[in-house]
């Protein structure tokens, strides 16, 4: 009976790694495909806010490219791996960092059509990923701090269309930069939270001789 058992609870574990994996797949390529869109349009537009969208969508897909290969690993080496993912985003805020230094130094009125088609299609993308994360953000770190990511997206793609409309209304560039910077604040927090849980739970695990 036990034994039974025990194959049941294998195949339920199974069942449910390759869910995670299948869900962690499609946010990966949707992630790759909304940074080139981001990226694009931010060259287009002349929008900071939107390429730190962009940066973000690439390190998300980078998180997500690390979570997959975890899944099913021990605790301790999903912490490390989520270590890894709050330096994906503490990288992507630096380089939020360098295009805010770069842009007041060489001022641009910014599109703001392109910022908003471009920030409503990738808000919408975000909604999605995180409807798929949003089962797992209590499991095991590795869903969490991916699930992280996506609520981050969130807040990113909001923040994209209010610059477009300040933008619109304003007739000036300072609001981009103005969410821009917000967003930079938004990163940071965001990689510091993502290093203290890796780090209490690397604590909390036992090392293997």
């Amino acid at each position: 009976m036990s034994e039974c058992c025990g194959c049941g609870k294998t195949i339920d574990v199974a069942a449910l790694q390759a869910k995670q994996r299948r869900v962690l797949w499609t946010v990966l390529a949707i992630n790759l495909v909304t940074f080139v869109m981001m990226v694009g349009s931010a060259w287009l537009s002349h929008s900071t806010s939107l390429l730190s969208g962009g940066l973000d969508n690439l390190g998300d897909a980078l998180t997500y490219g690390a979570s997959l290969a975890v899944v099913g690993a021990t605790v301790r080496a999903k912490a490390w791996v989520s270590i890894l993912k709050g330096a994906f985003i503490l990288a992507a805020a630096i380089g939020v960092g360098a295009q805010l230094f770069w842009r007041l130094n060489n001022p641009a009125m910014p599109v703001f059509e392109g910022m908003g088609l471009a920030g409503l299609l990738n808000l919408g993308a975000n909604w999605f990923c995180l409807r798929l994360l949003t089962p797992y953000r209590d499991g095991d770190i590795n869903l969490s701090s991916a699930w992280e990511c996506a609520r981050n997206d969130i807040a990113e793609g909001c923040a994209v269309l209010l610059a477009a409309a300040l933008v619109w209304i304003f007739g000036a560039g300072w609001p981009d930069l103005l969410i821009g910077a917000a967003l930079l604040v938004v990163f940071l927090r965001s990689a510091g939270r993502v290093f203290a849980v890796s780090v209490r739970e690397l604590r909390a695990s036992p090392q293997v001789a």
